[in-house]
């Protein structure tokens, strides 16, 4: 099974760098799993559809900011869960958009993908740090990473269960 877990977001812009800084966290600490790849990318939306073929399962590990939890919240969701996304610009599309391109144009796509997005507090910030409660729930978001990589490979046909906040609105 071919497992990718995949950091977006842009680390020179504070909490947005949460991504790309988990999956260096555990690029530290799994080192090489067979058949698992660690992504950092600034990219998003269609952009994304490159990134994610061929892959079985896929992690997405991204900043969110929601305002429905405090900063350090880790919210955690199967693709399939999420609505349509109503872009600022026609060129936007979100994931389930990704996904129905790639259905329509049958391409191999993850049967899996799970997101594990963080709740932040200062994502704009050129050049700032990690805010004090992202950095706090940085290494219980790479713990919860690594958790479900080691499930997916011990039992790689079993489904995983998905968890998601229920304080969070439309769940």
């Amino acid at each position: 099974m071919k497992i990718l877990i995949l950091g977006l977001g842009n680390d020179l812009l504070s909490d947005d760098g949460v991504g790309p800084l988990a999956v260096r966290a555990l690029r530290e600490e799994l080192g090489e799993i067979g058949e698992v790849e660690l992504v950092e990318s600034p990219l998003s939306g269609l952009a994304l559809l490159d990134l994610l073929i061929g892959y079985d399962r896929v992690i997405l590990i991204d900043a969110v900011q929601t305002g429905q939890a405090p900063p350090g919240t880790i919210w955690r969701w199967r693709v399939e869960e999420l609505g349509s996304v109503r872009a600022p610009s026609p060129h936007y599309a979100g994931l389930p958009e990704m996904l129905a391109v790639a259905r329509a144009l049958q391409i191999p796509f993850p049967e899996r993908i799970e997101i594990y997005a963080m709740e932040v507090a200062d994502p704009l910030t050129i050049g700032g740090d990690l805010t004090p409660a992202v950095r706090e729930a940085l290494p219980e978001l790479v713990r919860q990473v690594r958790e479900q990589v080691r499930e997916w490979k011990s039992s790689p046909k079993k489904a995983a269960g998905t968890t998601t906040d229920p304080e969070m609105p439309g769940r």
